[in-house]
């Protein structure tokens, strides 16, 4: 008897007819006799269009009531399920974040998961039920109800897993794995069978929207192995999992990209010790994210500093940035919301030099001009003119032979176990 858990996506419960196709499959996986959880998302589009309705009314709603509003959409959907298993014969129950015991911190619609109470939970499945569990919401210790960010169903899931000791997380979605690039841009991008975390953490940080970045991170730090599979059909999908000497290693893995970002230039900083702290100080502050910063070298004793963030962070960041252009005496600051990253990302690359001076040749053949570059020891990301994206990653995708399937360095298996 196996424990697992299963998460379904948006689009796996858009429909009655979905949600009845979704409680057949958890049904099937207790009458094989697994005990059985299953962590759903908002039918289809609720939650963009509950985003739409606050929006409607404010420019900026309150978070912690964007939290109650937004929190409601997983739990229409967990009700309709447990009601689609009942009138199939089964016994279930629909429980809410709170009521799953997902403890969250007071980050209103970023919270961050700090502890899961899994008591219910392993009530009910002793109990012989399916549970079902309202994804991307939780609650604080003062009773507040949060959610978790975009993609927070993912966490919700393998948190729960982590806490159940479950034997497998299985993330249901509307593809079939993870894709060496997005099939909607590179027709003949292909699964990937096994990828490790380390990966996945880039490809989920860098723009591939199967995984939520923060759940790859939980299922890393807890050994929670992530099946990513459709809930269209039965094949296997890309197993997440930690690297061994099993394990191909890509020199590159992926060609992701990322359109969700906008870049900030505050002008003429006083280039002088401690500025960049001041500035990043007071956008943490802000709970603004920032990924990709450069500072230009400094003229007249002053410097133009450019960093980039979620679009959803804008707001806070220009209200923040208007604060260190007063304080600071900096000439003001321009918003580009017409930018995109694109990356490569594979273990290989630590062994394997060239693969920057590769990536630009390509891009620069293809025209596509760079405006900033930033590195990690597996992953390259470039900022470009985001109505380049489609011309930037399928020239990426043939320049490193993943037309035809994934590039595999020959190392000696005592060398690969921690490299990829």
């Amino acid at each position: 008897m196996a424990l697992v858990v299963q998460k379904y996506g948006g689009s796996s419960v858009g429909s009655t007819e979905r949600l009845l196709a979704v409680a057949r499959r958890l049904i099937a996986a207790k009458q094989r006799g697994d005990h059985v959880v299953a962590v759903v998302s908002a039918m289809g589009d609720v939650t963009d269009e509950l985003l739409e309705k606050a929006l409607e009314i404010s420019d900026c709603p309150p978070e912690r009531e964007m939290d109650m509003l937004l929190a409601t959409g997983e739990q229409v959907t967990i009700a309709l399920l447990a009601m689609a298993i009942h009138s199939l014969g089964h016994e279930a129950i629909s429980l809410t974040g709170a009521q799953a015991g997902i403890v969250s911190d007071s980050s209103h619609t970023r919270a961050r998961i700090q502890e899961v109470r899994t008591d219910r939970v392993s009530e009910a499945l002793d109990a012989g039920q399916i549970v079902i569990v309202a994804g991307f919401q939780g609650l604080t210790p003062e009773g507040e109800i949060t959610t978790l960010g975009r993609g927070g169903s993912d966490t919700t899931a393998v948190a729960v897993a982590a806490g159940l000791g479950a034997d497998v997380c299985e993330i249901y979605t509307d593809v079939d794995g993870v894709y060496s690039a997005d099939p909607r841009i590179v027709p003949n991008a292909h699964k990937i069978d096994v990828v490790s975390y380390e990966e996945m953490l880039e490809m989920a940080a860098t723009g591939a929207r199967v995984l939520q970045l923060r759940s790859v991170e939980f299922a890393r730090n807890h050994g929670v192995v992530l099946h990513v599979r459709s809930s269209f059909n039965d094949n296997p999908g890309t197993i997440v999992r930690e690297a061994d000497a099993t394990m191909e290693q890509a020199i590159i893995s992926g060609v992701t990209h990322d359109t969700s970002e906008a870049k900030v230039t505050i002008r003429d900083v006083p280039d002088r010790p401690g500025v960049a702290a001041d500035v990043f100080g007071r956008l943490a502050d802000a709970n603004v994210n920032v990924d990709m910063i450069i500072q230009n070298v400094s003229e007249h004793g002053t410097t133009d500093i450019s960093f980039t963030t979620p679009k959803d962070d804008l707001v806070r960041a220009r209200q923040a940035v208007g604060r260190v252009v007063a304080d600071l005496g900096a000439r003001g600051h321009t918003v580009d919301e017409s930018v995109a990253k694109v990356s490569l990302v594979g273990a290989g690359m630590k062994t394997h030099p060239g693969v920057a001076a590769k990536m630009f040749r390509a891009l620069a053949d293809a025209d596509v001009n760079l405006d900033m570059i930033s590195t990690s020891s597996i992953r390259i990301s470039c900022v470009i003119d985001a109505a380049q994206v489609g011309t930037a990653v399928r020239a990426l995708h043939t320049a490193f032979g993943l037309d035809e399937g994934s590039v595999v360095a020959e190392v000696a298996p005592a060398a690969a176990g921690g490299a990829s």
